[in-house]
């Protein structure tokens, strides 16, 4: 969905209707925090190797941890509109309440004129990935997603946090 500036003008397309990168010369800074969470449904054998780091690639969650990280910080590489941004804070964690599935949550922040949705989603994608990446000698058929926004803070279009449903995880 592609945001109006107000009167009713598209902000992701120029006068000739070409996409563009958003300009936020004229935004104000200021704090702003993004938090996504993926998941990665696997065998429980699968699961229970990651934990115990018999996963014969070398420590599933550590290199995913930076994988994430590296990804939320390169976001704009990826997405051709995204802003570069300069990151103050990249976090992920790891769960999976005993069950076959591991929970992947990453927490973005920076101090600037656009949000980092996009690089908290990057993180959660990469790390997931990575987890597939690392384990898929063991299991081809994991099943990556669904990612999605869980909490977004600042700017000029407010705060949002998803459904408590989705955020249960």
């Amino acid at each position: 969905m592609t945001q109006s500036n107000g009167n009713d003008r598209l902000t992701h397309f120029n006068e000739q209707g070409r996409a563009i990168m958003v300009d936020v010369t004229d935004k104000p800074v200021t704090a702003r925090v993004a938090v996504a969470q993926g998941q990665v449904t696997m065998a429980p054998d699968t699961l229970n190797r990651i934990r115990e780091g018999t996963v014969a690639k070398g420590d599933v969650l550590a290199v995913a941890q930076i994988a994430g990280i590296q990804a939320a910080k390169r976001t704009s590489d990826w997405i051709p509109m995204c802003h570069p941004l300069p990151l103050t804070g990249v976090n992920l964690t790891f769960s999976d309440n005993g069950t076959d599935t591991l929970y992947i949550q990453a927490e973005v922040k920076t101090t600037g004129k656009t949000g980092v949705e996009m690089e908290a989603l990057t993180a959660v994608s990469a790390a997931a990935l990575t987890v597939y990446d690392m384990c898929k000698a063991l299991q081809k058929d994991m099943v990556i997603g669904p990612i999605a926004l869980l909490v977004k803070t600042g700017g000029k279009s407010g705060d949002y946090a998803a459904n408590a449903v989705r955020q249960g995880q």
